[in-house]
């Protein structure tokens, strides 16, 4: 959250602010985003046109890809759109048949697939509460953004239909080669040699219109627009250069969508679920035991899941396994962005105490 000051002040009064913070009841086929982001925000017209979309995040950090620039930038052009502009996102001529789930990733065609009458009714909005998942919980009970790719990932399994395809939604920019300005998010910071991007045409400086219909001023709007898109193929991008208006389609091979996930907390409902946490060493203490600063390491906590305990002596070679109850040793190759196998996941911090063993991975970036 944002407060609301400077640069940010006058411009609020422009809109009316709408919090959602329980998933109950919100239709699924007008508020569309990455479920697992921590915010994201919408601008909308009163009968449901979608202006614009700000958020987005990658491993790195929650904060990394926003700026309250950005988002005073991507206000800004929403609310030029309400005034005559063309709506940013989906107009009237755009909006999205209730029957499409649009956010099922990698299906082979740019809107996804048809869902079955056990996922959403013609005569209703699509809502997390007609997953069956959704019907378990307690009625008063709040259901988290993350959740809806929990209950559709649960639906999908017992139809036989997920896929590992799945994972691999709202790719970056950068996996097409493009790297976006934080604080306007339609302009094109750097391009990458021998990408998609270059290929079509791109260029630093360059202004985008739109990626896959979708008009852009942020971050979301160009996650959005790939998200859309297929697994393979070719992209419809349409930027300026100067003034000059230009558009290409961006092709894209197989394999194209993935990044780093391992910050998805959606992830801890995929199986087998071998977690491990602990606290991160400092620098200092790092020093200490002659590790590199760029090393992961951290202490191993008493925690271990039954998988965990199952997996980790058995499939790790001899050198790498526990020594007595902790004292994991390293682990090469691994690094923070690629955990996913152990899911370290910090699910909550406790009262310091006296450490003694301790967890390396050499290899690793931070």
């Amino acid at each position: 959250m944002a407060r609301l000051q400077s640069p940010l002040g006058e411009l609020v009064g422009e809109f009316v602010l709408v919090r959602l913070i329980n998933m109950r009841g919100v239709n699924l086929d007008v508020f569309d985003f990455d479920y697992d982001l921590t915010w994201a925000g919408f601008f909308l017209s009163p009968d449901q046109e979608i202006y614009g979309r700000y958020g987005g995040r990658d491993a790195s950090s929650p904060q990394s890809r926003l700026s309250l620039a950005g988002l005073h930038y991507a206000m800004t052009q929403a609310l030029k759109a309400h005034r005559g502009a063309s709506p940013i996102g989906n107009s009237k001529s755009e909006t999205r048949n209730p029957k499409t789930e649009v956010s099922r990733a990698a299906s082979g065609v740019e809107l996804g697939h048809s869902i079955s009458e056990t996922e959403t009714a013609t005569s209703r909005p699509r809502t997390v509460d007609q997953y069956t998942a959704a019907e378990r919980r307690p009625a008063a009970s709040c259901i988290h953004c993350h959740q809806v790719y929990d209950f559709r990932r649960e639906m999908l399994q017992k139809q036989g239909q997920w896929r590992l395809d799945e994972l691999w939604v709202y790719p970056l920019p950068e996996n097409v080669g493009l790297r976006l300005d934080v604080d306007e998010g339609d302009r094109v910071r750097e391009v990458m040699e021998d990408s998609p991007a270059s290929r079509a045409g791109l260029r630093r400086g360059d202004r985008l219109r739109s990626v896959n219909h979708v008009p852009i001023a942020s971050l979301a709007d160009v996650q959005y627009g790939l998200h859309r898109a297929g697994a393979e193929g070719e992209i419809p991008i349409s930027w300026r250069h100067g003034d000059q208006p230009m558009s290409a389609r961006l092709s894209v091979g197989k394999e194209w969508r993935k990044t780093d996930i391992s910050w998805r907390w959606s992830l801890r409902g995929l199986e087998p679920t071998p977690w491990v946490q602990g606290e991160d060493l400092t620098a200092e203490e790092k020093a200490k035991l002659g590790l590199p600063q760029h090393q992961l390491a951290f202490y191993l906590s008493a925690f271990l899941s039954p998988v965990a305990r199952q997996v980790i002596p058995h499939r790790i070679p001899p050198r790498l396994r526990f020594q007595r109850q902790f004292g994991l040793t390293s682990l090469p190759g691994l690094g923070p962005g690629n955990l996913a196998p152990f899911d370290r996941r910090k699910l909550g911090r406790t009262p310091p105490r006296p450490r003694q063993k301790h967890r390396t991975c050499p290899g690793s970036r931070r």
